[in-house]
Order: structure tokens, then C-alpha cells, then sequence
């Protein structure tokens, strides 16, 4: 009989939520209990597909978490795989290294917790059949700059060895450096199966082995955008794997784009908003939407866009609602009015804007006052928050500029009369 094992990482359970709870009360509730869901959603799948296994490649947790609710429901759930005869094989991520349930909680014996060396479990499947060799090494600190790789015991003979580890590999641009190694030296390890954690974004590949990078079954924030899942992991009788993608995620982070480009009039717009967003409410694969919407283009709208922004919000709600299960995060606004018509007569925002972009913004002096409020800025924030402003000089430029124009727009559309909305 084939041995079959769902492979996840970077649940995040309960991982808490930053500004998103001050915007909105019940997107907060959704995306705060997304995690547990997604996990109930794995549990499940496990069940459903009736395997052997569920191992866990780190980051079960979120950090130092003092609340034992997280402990009561992961036992629970946990619960429930012991009773129908499912394993769990388990490493420690960096996270995990720092939370308290890790040393707290009790599991059942069906549940194999890696310790801080390499350590090795024989296996097989239900009802007999191929041999499986389960290995694993956890995090017993926070950080572990160092590959972890040679630590690992060598595989066993005529046994079908999967590796457990949690990892950056070669390094991500959005995570730190964890136990780093290349896929070709685990690919030269001589295992079947490297099962892996820590980035956050879906990876395979697959030569005389096949590396893992699951991605995180459920996204916590725009950052994190897409469908999330987890692996199903097929061992077959003549030693093949066979890799199976299933969805796991609840709500779906995605950046929606609406384009207004030569669209004069409030209800065209709320028109072009409901198409916009029920497309992308098609296409989205998870049971909600969250949707950054971008607005774009040159419009006659663009002032009134600005100026009447709680109002847009308002019409992509009432939108989002109407689309099913799709939920407004953020709006954000780049649209800009028409280039006034050459022989008009003179339009005195137009030539403000000029001023503004022509004069202000490629002032030096404006440039230099800009930096200095930023700099004045950064000193005041606590450390974990200075990267709000750029990791570096040229990052923060471009934010510093991009900020500027923004506020430039906003303060004409302030400035540009326009009658209220028509209802739409």
C-alpha cells in the first residue's frame, strides 16, 4: 500500500492582527480566527483522505504566546487525528523556539515532536507496504545562522527517508536567514522527500528528490496575497512521490485594480467598481475576498475621488458585499484628472499642479525639509517600526516621493469644488 502525508508549515496560529482591527471590527474577526480555520481546514483534509500522516516543517505558533486558548484548540484538533489512527510528525520553527505552549502542551503518542538533534522514525503505512523513514531536527533557539543539514542523520537503507526542516535556503527578500542550505545540497542528501518551512510563498522542485516549500496554508496580510494550501504527499509502492497542491486558505489577499481611465460620471464608476470587483471575486479560489483596490487612470472623477474618499470606500463595500464574501481592505488612489485642453481658458488648480510638480517636487530645498521631518520621524518610532520609512536611503526616497505626490493630490482635491455624488 501507498503512504500518504499532508505536508504543511507557517500555520501562525493566531497570529495577532496590526492596524487592520482599528479599520474594521469584523474584517479583524475574519482574518484574526483565518488561521484556526485554515488549520481546522488541514485537519480535515487529513481525515477526508484518510492518510498516514501530517507533518508540520515549524512556525505552528506565532511567537511568545501566553494564552493557553491556542493550546486547548490545537489539542483538540490534534485530538481528532490520534483518534482515527493519523501521526504527526512535528519540527520547531523559529517561532515556535520562542513559544511558551511548545514547552507547555502535552501530546498524545501518536505525535512526534523533533528535540534540538537529529533524530530518526521508522514507519510504514497502514497496512504495511513501503518503508518509511521520518527524520527531523527542531529549533531550540530563535535563531539558527548556521545550515543545519550536516546535523541530520544519513538516510536509512531501503527505506524511503523524508526530511524535516525549516529553512530560508538560499534566502528570500521577505524573510530572515534560518538554517540556511541550497535545494542542490539537500538534493545530494540521498532522501526521497525534504519537507520544508519558513517562506511563506508555494515551491517545488524535483530531481533525484523532491523539495517541499509548502507556502503558509493561510495568508495574514496583504503581503501575504494569493491562495494559500498545503502538500499531499503520495509515497507509491515502486518508491515514486506524487505531489498534490490543496487549497487550505479561508480569506484570499489579492490587490484589485480599477482603471477609471475617461470615465466622467459617479454612477459609471460605481458601474466599473461592481465589474471590477465581481471579476475578481470569480477568479478567487478561498470562500472570501480581501481586496486591496487600487484606483487608477485619469479621470474627470479623480478630484472628487479624493475628496470624497470615506464615500468610495462606502460604494466598494456596498460592492464587495453584493459580490459575495468580498471584503474591502484598503483603498488606495493614484488617478489623476485630464492634462487641461490646449486653447482652454486657464484652469488655476491645473496650474497649481504644474507648480506643484514641476517646482516643489523637484526642489532640493523640498526634498531636504522632506528627509529631515522623515529622519525627526524615524527617532520617535520604536525599532521595530523604522522600516515603515525604507530599509535604506534610496527606499525611503521613493516613499518619501511617492508620499509627497499623494498628499499634493489630496490637498487639490480639497481644493476642487465639485457638486456631492449623485446616488447610485
Amino acid at each position: 500500500m501507498p503512504y500518504r502525508f499532508i505536508h504543511a508549515a507557517d500555520i501562525h496560529l493566531d497570529s495577532p492582527l496590526k492596524s487592520l482591527a482599528l479599520r474594521d471590527p469584523e474584517l479583524a474577526e475574519l482574518i484574526g480566527n483565518a488561521t484556526r480555520r485554515a488549520f481546522e481546514n488541514i485537519i480535515r483534509l487529513c481525515l477526508t483522505e484518510q492518510v498516514d500522516a501530517l507533518m508540520l516543517a515549524g512556525d505552528l505558533y506565532d511567537g511568545d504566546q501566553t494564552s493557553m486558548k491556542t493550546a486547548r484548540f490545537l489539542a483538540s484538533q490534534i485530538r481528532l487525528l490520534h483518534e482515527a489512527g493519523i501521526r504527526v510528525f512535528v519540527v520547531r520553527g523559529n517561532h515556535d523556539a520562542l513559544s511558551r505552549i511548545t514547552k507547555e502542551l502535552t501530546f498524545p503518542d501518536s505525535v512526534k515532536l523533533f528535540g534540538g538533534r537529529s533524530d530518526t522514525v521508522c514507519v510504514s503505512s497502514k497496512l504495511g507496504g513501503v518503508a518509511i523513514a521520518v527524520h527531523g531536527i527542531s529549533f531550540s533557539q530563535p535563531h539558527a545562522p548556521e545550515s543545519l543539514l550536516s546535523k541530520y542523520k544519513a538516510p536509512v537503507a531501503d527505506t524511503v527517508n523524508i526530511g524535516l526542516m525549516h529553512t530560508s535556503l538560499d534566502g528570500s527578500p521577505d524573510h530572515d536567514v534560518y538554517a540556511p542550505c541550497s535545494i542542490a545540497d539537500l538534493d545530494a542528501a540521498g532522501f526521497a522527500y525534504w519537507g520544508l518551512g519558513h517562506i511563506h510563498k508555494r515551491s517545488v522542485a524535483q530531481a533525484s528528490s523532491a523539495v517541499v516549500m509548502p507556502g503558509m496554508p493561510q495568508g495574514r496580510d496583504i503581503n501575504e496575497s494569493g491562495p494559500k494550501s498545503v502538500t499531499l504527499v503520495t509515497v507509491a509502492d515502486d518508491r515514486s512521490i506524487h505531489i498534490e497542491e490543496r487549497l487550505t486558505s479561508v480569506a484570499q489577499f489579492e490587490r484589485v485594480s480599477l482603471d477609471l481611465t475617461g470615465i466622467e460620471d459617479w454612477r459609471d464608476m460605481v458601474g466599473a467598481l461592481a465589474k471590477t470587483l465581481g471579476d475578481a471575486r470569480a477568479r478567487t479560489q478561498s470562500e472570501h475576498l480581501v481586496a486591496r483596490l487600487h484606483v487608477t487612470g485619469r479621470t474627470p472623477l479623480a478630484w472628487q475621488l479624493r475628496r470624497d474618499a470615506d464615500l468610495l470606500k462606502a460604494e466598494a463595500d456596498d460592492r464587495g458585499f453584493t459580490a459575495g464574501k468580498t471584503w474591502i481592505e484598503k483603498v488606495e488612489m493614484t488617478c489623476r484628472a485630464p492634462n487641461a485642453a490646449s486653447g482652454t481658458s486657464p484652469d488655476p488648480l491645473a496650474e497649481l499642479r504644474n507648480l506643484i510638480d514641476l517646482q516643489v517636487m523637484t526642489s532640493q530645498s523640498f526634498r531636504t525639509e522632506l528627509a529631515s521631518v522623515a529622519d525627526e520621524l524615524r527617532g520617535q518610532l520604536p525599532q521595530e517600526c523604522r522600516a515603515f520609512l525604507g530599509m535604506n536611503q534610496r527606499e525611503s526616497e521613493v516613499l518619501l516621493n511617492e508620499w509627497a505626490q499623494e498628499g499634493a493630490e489630496d490637498v487639490l482635491s480639497r481644493l476642487h469644488a465639485k457638486p456631492e455624488p449623485d446616488a447610485a
